[in-house]
């Protein structure tokens, strides 16, 4: 997965190419609208939600996991090796145990973290059977210093084998 998926989902709406009046420039049509889309999707706009119940369960646990401080249930709920793109533009592509590291230091600052989940959505990509799941969330995170932070966020999260392999975060910060 080399590209950011944001999945906007038009129920039965098929998705094909054709040429704009100048016959020069590609537009996006949807089946059911005549309505020419400017930009044609890099990786597919074919989704549908046969996600299995047990991976949306994986995924919530693991924020569950985050917010009671249990790395250790967090760490098996993701592969041997994981991708990450950190809302703070944290980076990491390798071995998930050197990635857990990180975030015990991470969740070590803390002294509580709060998780209220507004929704989620399950993706499963009919172009190469990959599966997502993506969360929206409020986060409040209390560190020991007494700071508090609050957040909004946006998190996709790629299922493989029953196992979290790529995590992309995107957030929102609330004053």
């Amino acid at each position: 997965m080399k590209k950011y998926i944001l999945v906007f989902l038009l129920p039965s709406a098929m998705i094909f190419s054709c040429e704009n009046k100048e016959g020069n420039t590609k537009m996006t049509k949807t089946e059911t609208s005549s309505i020419e889309l400017p930009y044609k999707a890099m990786y597919t706009t074919e989704f549908n939600d046969k996600v299995s119940d047990s991976d949306l369960l994986l995924v919530l646990n693991s924020y569950k996991y985050w917010e009671n401080g249990d790395l250790n249930a967090l760490r098996s709920t993701m592969g041997d090796s994981m991708r990450v793109n950190g809302a703070n533009g944290f980076k990491f592509v390798g071995l998930t145990d050197s990635l857990m590291k990180n975030w015990q230091l991470s969740r070590d600052s803390l002294s509580s973290v709060k998780i209220t989940m507004d929704v989620w959505l399950k993706n499963h990509a009919l172009v190469d059977s990959s599966n997502y799941i993506n969360v929206w969330y409020k986060e409040i995170d209390t560190y020991k210093s007494g700071k508090v932070d609050s957040a909004n966020y946006e998190d996709v999260n790629a299922i493989k084998d029953g196992k979290i392999v790529w995590y992309s975060s995107h957030k929102q910060i609330l004053k």
